[in-house]
């Protein structure tokens, strides 16, 4: 790989006119390096943002061209208020400013105050996406007003709640998957038999078919609407009307679907996403076509009508990718174009297909809104805590229904670090920031509004990317990239009023390098953070004491990408990566490594009285250097670590559902495509035995693990630290969006 810093460096005007388009010319490295973003990096970023600066004549146009129109705009491209916070304007004495408020009202901003050429906006504005208007002279100017609260509202009581891909988590009534109706049962009967909080899934977007995209849930087609194979079909309210033929042909997909269930609860099959979808899609199908009561046809059209023409385009999507192929990059040329008229000619002609999968996205809305129930209803406080994934596909139903808002040939990733030498690719192409601000940051508003329709909390993948994203060129090397900024003062007003408005908490996903001060902005608006066990170290790799981990924050031991407990503690992460060749040193190093991070931890558990009876009280012997030495030893163990995580005063304790079964496989192995099978594990015992939903339910290791977490409501008596710092890089890896790591 190519140093990016031996490349020809920026001239003065590349590097201003780059910087005016919110793209930084340089950044820390993770070793503390200042690294320079190469030229030929900048241009090609400026090209995605429609910046042509191609040559030097070309670059002192743009900058011209930049600042003569920065100097001339009356008002800027998205003003934002936040609640308690006085707000102003730059604009002329004799201008007149009003606003137009989203519910059609008006209100007037009043004259020049004491400082010349200042207004103050109305303090008292009501929250919401209104409208600014001016007009001076002979001029007039418009921009989008985003009114949101200082925070969402308060943090979430103390509690706990189970954290699970949904996938993996199958009952015997589920087709082959773990479905919405395995999720409502999870809930309920982990709410009302556990006093679990909460729980915690996987992105339910919507996926492109496994043969094009992959399995992963955080490389979808859409956040914007949930992916209808998570539908329980015979959940629908019209299948006990289906009749005569229609019936028996369901029946006759059911036996399909049962037999993709034992597939994988008794053959030890993967799960087949695609398969379980060709056979729901056709019983959903069946389904669809029976009459719906006045009652149920009154609330669909009004979801249809909530909806509108967004729906309609991602409906229109998923017809037309049955016929062209999942990627819309590949189909027609007038079809690339949710608004040409070949495809309005196309959306009459598949008419029928564009309302089933209206339809589809109902239903699963319908399930998402009865988990949400199940789990209220079992006294959960907070209820299913739904992920958003950071992107999407770039030839996705996300990048066709919003394409003017993506920037075209880059995509999003992570510099080099030292964990991945060259970087990463997510393969997902990021949002401009410039179309975004234009727009009032509807579509970013849009997406949230979906995913937090039938949540009591969001998880944000990579929150740091209200910030800042790591742009890569097509064709250059991932190190030379770029960081393009995203005005997060409007990304988190955006954030904070539709949370308000849905009233779920926000979660952060906040691990890896972080820049000085954006933890503490992600707190003081209210958005908790994420802590993993086995990255809380202090600044000489030892473990921080659980009365010194943030309060304001989701704390768990491992996380979807990271090795199960089983699996860390037995050492069978280190025999997976070393199979996969993941490993930087050879196995015995790493082995050694592992136990001495393991007896670590052992120490810090008998510190707090802990680690069980036995041999393990006398922990390892102490090497020269003061730490464990490299042998063996007695560890700690799975029971001991959570009741450790509740001594810890964090608002939200998470167990990983296949802990309580001792699951030694990783449902995702960051690095690795056709070397592992990411994201198609059912949740298994330590022998890899499969196990359904109800043995969980009574699993032993259920009541071991949670004993310490049930009781948590009353919070440890530690004093927590200040809430959300700011610190160096991650020593682990931290998980990409589609299945690389990130210490980003």
């Amino acid at each position: 790989m190519t140093d990016a810093s031996s490349r020809p460096a920026p001239s003065p005007d590349l590097a201003a006119l780059a910087r005016l388009h919110g793209v930084d010319t340089s950044h820390t490295a993770w070793d503390g390096r200042r690294v320079p973003v190469p030229a030929a990096t900048l241009v090609d970023v400026l090209a995605a943002l429609d910046v042509d600066a191609g040559t030097p004549a070309l670059v002192r146009r743009a900058l011209e061209d930049a600042r003569r129109a920065r100097a001339r705009r009356l008002l800027p491209p998205c003003v934002v208020m936040r609640s308690g916070h006085p707000a102003t304007l730059d604009a002329d004495d004799t201008a007149q400013v009003w606003i137009e408020l989203e519910d059609g009202g008006r209100c007037e901003v009043p004259g020049p105050g004491p400082a010349p050429g200042r207004r103050t906006l109305p303090p008292s504005l009501p929250l919401g996406y209104h409208t600014l208007r001016l007009r001076s002279g002979g001029r007039a100017a418009t921009a989008p007003l985003i009114s949101a609260p200082g925070r969402p509202g308060p943090l979430p009581e103390r509690t706990w709640g189970f954290t699970v891909q949904l996938y993996s988590a199958l009952s015997r009534r589920s087709w082959g998957m773990g479905d919405l109706a395995d999720l409502a049962e999870l809930a309920a009967w982990s709410g009302r038999s556990l006093d679990a909080g909460f729980v915690l899934v996987n992105p339910l977007h919507t996926m492109l078919p496994a043969a094009t995209a992959g399995h992963s849930p955080y490389w979808p087609s859409s956040r914007r609407y949930p992916d209808p194979v998570h539908v329980r079909v015979e959940a629908v309210p019209e299948f006990p009307y289906l009749r005569g033929a229609d019936r028996a042909r369901v029946a006759e997909l059911a036996d399909a679907g049962e037999e993709l269930r034992e597939q994988v609860l008794t053959d030890g099959a993967l799960i087949d996403r695609d398969a379980v979808w060709a056979v729901k899609r056709q019983a959903l199908d069946l389904v669809h076509r029976v009459p719906r009561g006045p009652g149920r046809e009154a609330a669909y059209e009004r979801f249809i009508r909530a909806e509108g023409r967004r729906l309609l385009d991602f409906a229109t999507y998923r017809a037309l990718a049955e016929r062209h192929g999942a990627d819309w990059r590949q189909w027609p040329a007038g079809l690339r174009d949710p608004r040409s008229a070949h495809t309005e000619r196309a959306r009459r002609e598949l008419a029928a297909e564009v309302e089933f999968h209206r339809w589809a996205v109902w239903a699963a809305d319908e399930q998402m809104r009865t988990a949400q129930s199940a789990a209220r209803n079992a006294g959960m406080s907070v209820g299913i805590v739904h992920d958003l994934a950071v992107g999407a596909h770039p030839g996705g139903a996300d990048t066709w229904m919003f394409r003017e808002f993506f920037a075209p040939d880059v995509t999003v990733g992570a510099p080099p670090d030292a964990f991945t030498a060259q970087g990463q690719d997510w393969q997902q192409p990021p949002w401009r920031p410039d179309r975004l601000a234009e727009a009032g940051y509807a579509p970013f508003a849009e997406m949230l509004r979906g995913v937090m329709r039938h949540a009591g909390a969001v998880r944000m993948d990579h929150v740091l990317g209200l910030f800042r994203l790591w742009w890569v060129p097509k064709g250059r090397p991932l190190g030379e990239g770029a960081y393009v900024r995203y005005d997060h003062e409007a990304m988190l007003a955006v954030l904070a009023l539709e949370a308000h408005r849905a009233d779920v908490h926000v979660i952060g996903e906040d691990l890896g390098t972080v820049e000085d001060g954006v933890r503490e902005q992600l707190a003081e608006r209210g958005v908790l953070g994420t802590s993993v066990l086995w990255l809380e170290k202090d600044a000489h790799g030892r473990p921080v004491p659980a009365e010194r981990w943030r309060d304001a924050c989701l704390a768990t031991l491992t996380t979807h990408d990271l090795p199960s407990t089983a699996a860390r503690l037995s050492g069978g992460d280190l025999a997976l990566r070393h199979r996969t060749g993941l490993l930087d040193k050879p196995l015995e190093q790493e082995r050694r490594a592992a136990a001495h991070e393991i007896a670590q931890w052992h120490r810090e558990l008998r510190r707090t009285g802990l680690s069980l009876p036995g041999p393990r009280d006398q922990g390892p012997a102490e090497g020269p250097d003061g730490g464990p030495d490299d042998g063996p030893g007695e560890g700690p163990d799975a029971e001991a670590l959570h009741a450790y995580l509740a001594r810890t005063p964090a608002r939200l304790l998470g167990v990983w559902l296949p802990d309580t079964v001792g699951d030694l496989r990783a449902q995702n192995l960051p690095g690795t495509f056709d070397e592992h099978p990411n994201w198609q594990h059912v949740i298994a015992d330590g022998d890899g035995t499969p196990v359904p939903l109800e043995q969980l339910a009574a699993s032993p290791g259920t009541e071991r693990l949670t004993r310490a977490l049930r009781a948590t409501a009353a919070g440890p008596a530690a004093q927590p630290r200040p809430a959300h710092r700011s610190e160096g890089p991650s020593p682990h890896p931290v998980s990409g969006p589609a299945g690389a790591t990130t210490s980003q």
